[in-house]
C-alpha cells in the first residue's frame, strides 16, 4: 500500500501501523474462521487499512492546519555588519525633532535654484503635479511656511526611540490625559503608509486618547502608539536586503511587548494594512482586533474572475452589495484603468527605487512634486481635473509641507521606496503570508475614494472574522489625515463590538 503525505515520518508511521494491522487481522481470521473466503478477509483488511489511514490523515491535517495558521516571527538583524554577540540595548530613549540652521539654509538654497518645466496647456494634474501650481507651493514654502513652528507641533506628543533587531525605531506614544475610575486604556498600534508618515495620525490621536472631550463618549479610551516604519521618517533604515512587511510586523510586535502590552489593537492603511495584517498572522493571541481602512487581496481565484465578469448583473450571487457594484463597475474603468494610470510609481519602486531616489533625495522641489501628486489623486481621482490638483480641498499647505519636510530632513525617500521592492520583488501572492488567512476580529472602513475598492465578499476570504464592514460616506486613501473623525468613530464602534463579543464569550464559559 502506497501513502503520500507531506511528512515522511507520518507516512512511515502509517505504513508500519498498516503492516501490523494486516498481520493481526490475518492471524485473527485464521484462528476464528479458517473456512471464510479469502476475498472476504481481504475486504476486511482493506477497510481497516482505509479507516486507519483516514484517521491518521485527519489527525495530521488538524495539527498541520493549526501550525500553518500562524506566521513565523521574523527575528532578523538589520543593523550594519554582523550581529554582535552582546545583548542588544533595549532601553527606550526620549526623542525630539530638531533641525540645524545649516540644514534649513541648504533647503532654501535648493528651493531658490529650482528649475521648473512648463506644463502643457489645460493639462491640470493629468500629467502629474502641474508646475504652475508647484511654483505657488514652493513660493509658500520659502516665504510663509514656518518649519520651526511645525517642529513644535510635531513635538507636542511624546516621541521615543529604541533599538530593535539592530536599528533604531522611532515612535509616538500618547497616553490618555485622564481615565474614569476603574477603567484601563486600550493600547492601539497605528501604522502609516507611503508617502505618509506618523504625522498622518496627529489629528486622530486626541479623538482616541480623549474621546469624551470630542463628543465620542468614554467607554473606550486608547493609549496610542504610532511608529515610523523602518526606513521612513525618523526610524533608522535597514542596512540589509529583504526587510519586508513581515519584518516590520515582527519589529513592531517586539516594540509592543517591550512597552508592556501583551494584548493590543492594530490599525492601518496602505503599507500599514500589510504590516498590521502580518502582525495579526504572527501573533493572533496578542492582537485583540485588526482595523483597516484599506484592504489588499493578493490571492485571486476563479470565483473572483467570475464575480468580475458577472457580478454587475448578478451581484447577490457573489455576495456584492449595491454599493460594491457602484464602486467596482464598470470594472475596466474603475479597476484596470486605475491600475494602469496610477501604479506606474509602484513598478519603479518595485524594480529600481534607488535610481529615481537619487533625484528626489537631491531636490526638495522634485520630492514635493512626487509626493503631492499622490495626495491629489489618491484623495480623489477627480482632483486631476483641477488646476491645483484639489490639494487644499482636504489638507492645508502646512500639513502637506510638514509631511514632505519629514521626508526631506530625515533623507528617507530612497529607503521608503525600497520597501516596495522588498515586498513585491518575489511576486504578488507568492509568499506564505499571502496564502494565510487572518482569524482575529477584523473591522474594515471602506472609503469611497480609495484607489481600489475591495468588497467584503472578497475580503472575507482573507479575513475570516470580519465583525465590522462599513461603507464610509466620504474620504479617500489618507483616511486618518483627511477624515480623522469618521475614522475614529469607526474604530470606536469596531472595538465596542469586539469587547462585547469577548465579554459574552467569557460569560458563556
Amino acid at each position: 500500500m502506497v501513502v503520500t503525505l507531506s511528512s515522511p515520518d507520518m507516512a512511515q508511521v502509517v505504513l508500519v501501523q498498516s503492516a501490523q494491522c494486516r498481520s493481526n487481522v490475518q492471524s485473527a481470521h485464521m484462528f476464528h474462521s479458517t473456512n471464510q473466503p479469502k476475498y472476504s478477509q481481504d475486504v476486511d483488511i482493506m477497510l481497516l487499512e482505509v479507516f486507519l489511514v483516514l484517521g491518521t490523515l485527519l489527525i495530521y491535517f488538524l495539527f498541520s492546519k493549526k501550525n500553518e495558521e500562524t506566521l513565523p516571527f521574523k527575528d532578523g538583524w538589520w543593523g550594519r555588519g554582523q550581529k554582535p554577540v552582546t545583548k542588544e540595548d533595549s532601553s527606550i530613549r526620549l526623542f525630539k525633532v530638531e533641525t540645524a540652521e545649516e540644514e534649513l539654509s541648504d533647503l532654501f538654497r535648493r528651493l531658490d535654484q529650482a528649475r521648473f518645466t512648463e506644463p502643457l496647456e489645460n493639462s491640470c494634474f493629468h500629467y502629474g503635479t502641474n508646475s504652475v501650481h508647484l511654483r505657488k507651493v514652493v513660493s509658500y514654502w520659502k516665504n510663509q511656511f514656518n518649519w520651526k513652528k511645525q517642529v513644535e507641533v510635531l513635538n507636542k506628543y511624546p516621541q521615543f526611540k529604541t533599538k530593535i533587531q539592530g536599528i533604531d525605531i522611532h515612535f509616538v506614544h500618547v497616553k490618555p490625559p485622564c481615565l474614569p475610575e476603574g477603567q484601563a486604556a486600550k493600547p492601539l498600534l497605528m501604522v502609516h503608509g507611503w508617502p505618509g508618515s506618523f504625522y498622518e495620525f496627529y489629528k486622530i490621536i486626541p479623538l482616541l486618547t480623549d474621546p469624551a472631550s470630542h463628543s465620542l463618549g468614554d467607554e473606550h479610551i486608547f493609549e496610542v502608539i504610532c511608529p515610523s516604519i523602518p526606513g521612513y521618517g525618523f526610524s533608522e533604515a535597514p542596512h540589509k536586503k529583504d526587510f519586508n512587511s513581515v519584518s516590520a510586523a515582527s519589529v513592531f510586535f517586539e516594540l509592543m511587548l517591550r512597552l508592556g502590552f501583551s494584548e493590543f489593537y492594530t490599525q492601518g492603511g496602505d503599507c500599514g494594512c500589510l504590516i498590521c495584517t502580518n502582525l495579526a498572522q504572527i501573533a493572533p493571541s496578542h492582537v485583540k482586533g485588526l482595523h483597516l481602512n484599506m484592504v489588499l487581496v493578493s490571492k485571486l481565484g476563479l470565483s473572483h474572475l467570475l464575480s468580475v465578469l458577472l457580478g454587475r448583473y448578478f451581484p447577490g450571487l457573489f455576495g456584492f452589495q449595491d454599493e460594491d457594484v457602484r464602486r467596482m463597475f464598470p470594472f475596466f474603468k474603475k479597476w484596470l484603468c486605475k491600475i494602469l494610470s496610477e501604479f506606474g510609481y509602484a513598478h519603479i519602486q518595485t524594480t529600481k527605487p534607488d535610481t529615481v531616489g537619487c533625484g528626489l533625495n537631491d531636490s526638495p522641489v522634485g520630492l514635493a512634486a512626487y509626493i503631492l501628486e499622490k495626495f491629489s489623486s489618491w484623495t480623489d481621482m477627480e482632483f486631476q481635473n483641477l488646476e491645483d490638483g484639489g490639494l487644499e480641498r482636504k489638507f492645508s499647505l502646512d500639513d502637506l509641507l510638514t509631511n514632505i519636510m519629514i521626508y526631506w530632513v530625515s533623507g528617507c525617500i530612497v529607503s521608503s521606496m525600497r520597501f516596495y521592492k522588498e515586498n513585491l520583488q518575489k511576486g504578488i501572492g507568492t509568499q506564505k503570508h499571502d496564502k494565510l488567512t487572518v482569524q482575529v476580529p477584523t473591522g474594515i472602513a471602506a472609503f469611497p475614494n480609495e484607489i481600489l475598492h475591495i468588497p467584503q465578499a472578497w475580503a472575507k476570504k482573507k479575513y475570516t472574522n470580519i465583525v465590522s464592514f462599513h461603507f464610509m460616506p466620504r474620504g479617500g486613501h489618507f483616511a486618518a489625515f483627511e477624515e480623522p473623525e469618521l475614522l475614529a468613530k469607526d474604530i470606536l464602534q469596531f472595538v465596542d463590538k469586539v469587547e462585547k463579543e469577548q465579554l459574552w464569550k467569557k460569560k458563556g464559559d
